[in-house]
């Protein structure tokens, strides 16, 4: 077993329908170590980059989680899901055809800069020590206070009604499902998030991340060696 004063940052493309957290299950049993932690969840529905560090460099956590971070992704508009995205059964809420990228663009521009935020109930923030989604999948409302966020870029790559294509850039805090939301409701017509990439955390690119299974191994193959 590996002691301090080891420290590594992994950079790792987390696979769909993985947990963050399963994914740092995965590399803590290859390094054999228990002080392993990730720097910003995604969820499962999301994949892209994701910082787990080990070791000392658990400290640096709070750092990662503090920047900026990139995003790119679809969006569906003409309908809605209690989770603003895939987890949850989708709703149909008004039909989209009339909706143009003129009005998605002005929309966007509303949406863009120093917001106030309201988070999605199927999350992991805590209200009163519990969690809302515990909230939520019991049936229950729990009041959400809006948050200050900062989307610095929200671009429309491509719109091809119901479907818009998005690259966003914000804070820490930021919940792109939300977005989402907002938007659909801006729109009077509802929106879901159907997928999410996150491609940048600071100046860490999803570019340099590795593939999780492989890098799994190749960590499990450099600790029997250190045995």
């Amino acid at each position: 077993m590996q002691q301090e004063p080891y420290g590594e940052v992994f950079l790792i493309n987390k696979p769909l329908d993985w947990t963050s957290f399963d994914v740092v299950r995965k590399v803590r049993n290859a390094l054999r170590i228990k002080k392993v932690g990730h720097a910003g969840t995604l969820d499962p529905l999301a994949t892209g980059l994701l910082i787990v560090c080990a070791g000392k460099m658990t400290k640096q956590i709070d750092s990662f989680m503090g920047q900026e971070k990139e995003y790119t992704g679809t969006f569906v508009i003409g309908a809605t899901t209690d989770s603003f995205d895939l987890e949850q059964p989708i709703i149909p809420v008004a039909d989209p055809s009339h909706v143009t990228l003129a009005q998605v663009k002005k929309v966007v521009s509303e949406l863009t800069g120093d917001i106030l935020q309201i988070p999605p109930m199927h999350s992991a923030i805590k209200v009163d020590g519990k969690r809302v989604y515990e909230s939520a999948r019991q049936g229950k409302v729990v009041k959400m206070d809006p948050r200050p966020v900062t989307v610095s870029e929200f671009e429309i790559t491509k719109f091809e009604n119901p479907i818009i294509e998005f690259r966003i850039v914000c804070s820490k805090g930021t919940y792109i499902r939300s977005l989402a939301r907002d938007l659909g409701e801006k729109l009077n017509v509802g929106a879901y998030m159907s997928s999410l990439c996150r491609t940048r955390i600071g100046n860490f690119k999803l570019s340099e991340a590795h593939e999780l299974l492989p890098l799994v191994e190749e960590i499990k193959a450099r600790t029997n060696e250190d045995l």
